[in-house]
């Protein structure tokens, strides 16, 4: 029992260790990045469709306006400045899917989806890094005040219900689907995406099963 444990637990130390070091190859964040605000965009461009026939939630991350930065530009702008590691762009994508399952009346669109994404950063870097930027810094990054930063945070954390913690396991799970995405070198299919409003990530720490990983967007 115990050289199956020990087994096991080297096989997953052994994937995230792949899953790093892809990250860090210099052709794997733009194509990543690319493919995260394609993800996004559409999400958001679906619940901007929808939103008028949807309660929605009042909250710090919903913009009077759509910003005109693109959600593409937008993150890159974040991976240019924020000098955090690789990993927590993966992370953040595990936040950001946490958030959207547990906060269904405040759907992923065009109003919030930049403010989600620099606070999803933010915490990543600062649950996964040794050394981080402050949210003065972040705020300057993202375009906003360090006090909207500071609100944008802790409405964040609680809308995650402070479940920060990400197993091996969900990490290797959300990259490996984020990788075979990449290869394809093609956008989600809306199908994709109206399926998520039925089914969710569904974070089986233990399963094995083959998962439809796509952001919800109800």
């Amino acid at each position: 029992m115990g050289d199956f444990k020990f087994h096991t637990f080297n096989t997953f130390g052994t994937k995230i260790f792949s899953a790093m070091a892809e990250l860090e190859n210099p052709n794997t964040m733009p194509n990543l990045l690319t493919f995260l605000s394609s993800l996004l965009e559409e999400v958001a461009e679906s619940n901007d469709a929808s939103s008028g026939f949807k309660a929605q939630q009042i909250s710090v991350f919903q913009g009077l306006t759509r910003p005109s930065i693109s959600i593409q530009s937008y993150l890159d702008r974040i991976y240019k400045y924020a000098n955090c590691s690789p990993s927590c762009f993966i992370v953040a994508y595990v936040y950001l899917d946490r958030f959207a399952q547990r906060q269904p009346s405040l759907p992923i669109n065009s109003f919030n989806v930049h403010r989600l994404l620099i606070t999803s950063v933010m915490v990543a870097a600062k649950f996964m890094d040794d050394l981080y930027y402050n949210n003065a810094y972040y705020a300057k990054v993202g375009g906003i005040s360090t006090i909207e930063m500071n609100f944008l945070e802790v409405g964040f954390l609680f809308g995650l219900g402070f479940n920060l913690n990400v197993t091996p396991n969900t990490f290797h799970a959300y990259f490996s689907y984020l990788q075979r995405k990449m290869m394809l070198q093609q956008p989600p299919p809306p199908s994709i995406l109206a399926e998520a409003s039925h089914s969710c990530f569904g974070e089986e720490e233990n399963s094995h099963q083959n998962k439809q990983l796509a952001l919800n967007c109800s």
